[in-house]
């Protein structure tokens, strides 16, 4: 089961471990490094069913491009 409570002893100083992670990249590297984190830690978490779990998680509230209501509705 995906726990979504807070779990990260130190979150500020890990949110500053990830903002440096990307200091000085381009944003394709960015999305490179990102990416590589994501492969690393799935790999880590190995569980199929909690990491489905996540990506539908991580989806939740996005409107896929060109379905935005908001636009839709001023055009």
């Amino acid at each position: 089961m995906l726990n979504t409570e807070p779990n990260i002893a130190s979150p500020d100083d890990f949110y500053e471990a990830l903002i440096a992670l990307h200091a000085d990249l381009t944003p394709e590297q960015g999305r490179a490094v990102d990416a590589r984190l994501i492969l690393l830690l799935s790999n880590h978490i190995g569980d199929a069913a909690v990491l489905r779990q996540a990506m539908e998680r991580a989806r939740q509230g996005i409107v896929p491009a060109g379905h935005d209501t908001v636009l839709a509705a001023r055009a």
